[in-house]
C-alpha cells in the first residue's frame, strides 16, 4: 500500500511539475541558434520567427548566428543546453537529415540529444549561375562541363549539405563532373556567384531569389520535383531536362533532448499559429520560404523519414567524412 501511494504522489508530483513548466515558461530570454551566417533562409525564418514568439511568450527571442561544421557548431549548442526551453534552434534538411549519415562521428546524438519541437518551412533549392559566365541553361551547363571536366565549379552552403547533395545528384545523372566550393551558408554562395568568384551555385532560394529578379545572377532550374509557390514563374530542372529530379529542404525548430512535454507542445503551438499568419506567410514567400506546419511527433517522423531518403544519396555520393 505504501509502495502504490508513494508511486501516485511522484507520478503527481511529476505531472504538476510538467504543468508548473508550461505556465510559468518562458522565465527569461529564449535564444534561438542558427547554424549558418546571417541572410540565408534559416537567418531569415528564424527572424520572423522569433519577432512574433516575442511578443507571444512575453519574453524577448533573440536569434544568434553560429555557423561552421556543416551546422554541427551550433546544433552542438542547442543539444548541450538546459532542457528548459530557453535555447532552442532553428535547423535545415543537412543537421539532423543528412549529418548523420554523412559524419562517422558528432558531438552529439541526433535522436538522443535533440527534440524535434516544429516545422517551419520548406525550402526551394535553385541552381543559379553568374551573368557573365553565360551558362544561361541546363543544356549549356551539361555541354560545358562535359567538355571541360572538373573545371567548373559550383557553391552550396557546405559539405554535405542538401544543396552539394543537390548538385551530386545532378552530376550523376548527366554524368559530368564540377567542382564542389563550400561556404557557410547561401548568401556568401550567392555573393561569390554574383561577384564570378565561382560560376554557378547551388542554394536555397530565399538566397537567391532577390539577385535572380534583379538579374544579378541567372537562374538555370529550381530542383523541386514542381514549381515553387513562392517564384511559380521559375521553371524546375526536370522541366529543364533534368527528368525526374527532385530535392527540396527544409527547417525547423529543435531543442536539447529531454525537453518536457509541456514547453514542446506550447512552442509548437505558437510557432505554428506563427506560420499561419498571412503576414508572415506572404513575408515568408516573398523570399522563397513556403510555410508548413506539423505536429511535434508529425515533425518527428518527418525528420526520420527525410534521413532516411537523403542516407541513399549520400550513399550514391560515396560521401563520407572522418
Amino acid at each position: 500500500m505504501f509502495a502504490r501511494t508513494s508511486a501516485v504522489v511522484v507520478a503527481l508530483l511529476a505531472t504538476l511539475g510538467q504543468a508548473s513548466a508550461q505556465s510559468t515558461y518562458p522565465t527569461r530570454p529564449v535564444r534561438i541558434i542558427v547554424p549558418f551566417a546571417p541572410g540565408g533562409s534559416a537567418d531569415t525564418m528564424a527572424r520572423l520567427v522569433g519577432g512574433e514568439l516575442t511578443r507571444s511568450l512575453g519574453q524577448p527571442v533573440i536569434v544568434e548566428n553560429r555557423p561552421g561544421g556543416a551546422s554541427m557548431i551550433g546544433v552542438d549548442t542547442v543539444a548541450k543546453s538546459a532542457p528548459d526551453g530557453h535555447t532552442l534552434g532553428l535547423v535545415a534538411t543537412g543537421a539532423l537529415a543528412i549529418n548523420p549519415a554523412l559524419f562517422a562521428k558528432m558531438p552529439f546524438d541526433p535522436h538522443k540529444d535533440l527534440t524535434p519541437v516544429a516545422l517551419v518551412a520548406t525550402i526551394p533549392m535553385v541552381l543559379v549561375a553568374n551573368v557573365a559566365s553565360r551558362i544561361d541553361s541546363l543544356g549549356e551547363l551539361v555541354t560545358r562541363a562535359k567538355a571541360q571536366p572538373g573545371a567548373l565549379s559550383f557553391g552550396t552552403t557546405g559539405n554535405g549539405s542538401a544543396m552539394h547533395l543537390a548538385g551530386e545528384m545532378l552530376k550523376q545523372q548527366f554524368g559530368f563532373d564540377m567542382t564542389h566550393i563550400p561556404y557557410k551558408g547561401s548568401a556568401p554562395a550567392v555573393a561569390d556567384a554574383m561577384a564570378g568568384q565561382v560560376p554557378l551555385a547551388f542554394v536555397d532560394l530565399t538566397s537567391a531569389l532577390p539577385h535572380i529578379r534583379s538579374g544579378k545572377v541567372v537562374a538555370l532550374g529550381t530542383a523541386g520535383g514542381k514549381r515553387t509557390a513562392s517564384a511559380p514563374d521559375l521553371p524546375t530542372l526536370a522541366e529543364r531536362g533534368a527528368a525526374g529530379f527532385d530535392a527540396t529542404g527544409w527547417l525547423g525548430i529543435i531543442g536539447p533532448g529531454a525537453l518536457p512535454g509541456p514547453i514542446v507542445e506550447r512552442l509548437n503551438g505558437e510557432i505554428n499559429r506563427v506560420m499561419g499568419i498571412a503576414e508572415i506567410r506572404d513575408r515568408a514567400l516573398a523570399v522563397g520560404a513556403e510555410p508548413a506546419s506539423d505536429t511535434a511527433a508529425g515533425f518527428a517522423r518527418f525528420v526520420r523519414d527525410e534521413a532516411a531518403k537523403w542516407a541513399k544519396a549520400v550513399k550514391a555520393a560515396n560521401l563520407k567524412v572522418e
